[in-house]
């Protein structure tokens, strides 16, 4: 008999082991599913609860692209808002009121990016570079705007930088805030953007993805914990569970938004940077390299801010823009 190999029944005692094992690993995953799992919301809903009467949908490059236009429609040089990653137009909506009740005369524009908020995925699900700045150029030609006043925060605010560079003629001021561009250097980051990029872990969170993850992704976002209400969680959350931007998200964060840096230098137009000093995201240091690259260019750091300066200072930031762009 050869010692190595167990009997028949050595066999069956091992298969059975294993197949109990394999039922117990299904079984706890089958609980964890049915109890932390969270269904996409249709879009349907969504535009019911995040909707108003200012919203608009937009047929563009296979999708329905929400945005809204307030303020004067005569305005021929509108001020355009461009948001973060895991955002929405809805993050500048304090700052919209602020600035039209001290400017009536102003049109502001802001959009839901492919990939996020109303808007949602694109076709192709796929958003490398320069995919937004030409979303960016196609959205406004679709509203007949020739020039603009440019504004990003993030993500939004490197799409923005990006767009200047492309379009100079198309660009007469530009407002970065908290901007996105330069390599990272040691900044804490948001929980969930970490996790995203651990594989197998990110493929769970297009099923699992708790209101706890956004509220500990929403601290390293916000300075002032108190900002962090269950009514932002809430918009956060839901946005992300929109049907297909977590899907989407993901294909972001596995094919990183990569850019040349080096360009921003051959920004011509007229640039207003606005930092939040306590930014765990992009920390305040890149605030002084884009202020030492883009030659024609200012520079308003807020304290006690982080990375979203248009929801937790908007008074403080409404009031550098109005200043600005008046000028």
């Amino acid at each position: 008999m050869n010692l190595t190999t167990p009997p028949a029944s050595g066999w069956n005692k091992i298969a059975k082991k294993t197949g109990y094992t394999f039922t117990v690993v299904i079984g706890l995953l089958i609980i964890v599913f049915s109890v932390f799992a969270q269904r996409d919301i249709p879009i349907a809903t969504m535009q019911l609860k995040y909707g108003n009467a200012a919203s608009k949908y937009m047929p563009l490059m296979g999708m329905q692209v929400h945005y809204r236009s307030q303020g004067d429609s005569n305005d021929r040089t509108p001020l355009v808002f461009i948001h973060g990653t895991s955002s929405s137009l809805h993050t500048w909506d304090s700052l919209v009121a602020l600035i039209l009740k001290q400017n009536p005369h102003k049109r502001i524009i802001s959009m839901d990016l492919p990939a996020f908020g109303l808007t949602g995925p694109s076709p192709e699900n796929n958003y490398v570079a320069p995919y937004y700045p030409n979303f960016i150029d196609s959205f406004l030609t679709a509203l007949n705007i020739h020039k603009c006043i440019l504004a990003g925060n993030s993500l939004g605010g490197s799409i923005a930088w990006q767009y200047a560079v492309a379009h100079p003629k198309k660009v007469s001021q530009l407002i970065l805030v908290d901007a996105g561009g330069y390599p990272p250097k040691n900044e804490k980051g948001s929980l969930g953007f970490r996790l995203a990029k651990i594989p197998i872990v990110n493929q769970l969170l297009l099923y699992i993805t708790p209101k706890s993850l956004i509220r500990k992704s929403l601290a390293t976002i916000f300075y002032d914990q108190s900002l962090i209400t269950e009514e932002v969680v809430n918009r956060y959350h839901e946005m992300t569970l929109r049907e297909g931007n977590r899907k989407a998200m993901l294909s972001l964060f596995t094919h990183p938004y990569k850019v040349n840096v080096e360009v921003v230098k051959t920004i011509t137009a007229p640039t207003l940077i606005i930092w939040g000093e306590q930014d765990q995201v992009i920390a305040v240091d890149n605030a002084y390299l884009f202020k030492k690259d883009i030659p024609n260019s200012r520079l308003f750091i807020l304290p006690n801010v982080g990375h979203i300066p248009m929801e937790e200072a908007p008074v403080k930031t409404a009031e550098a823009i109005l200043a600005f762009i008046k000028n």
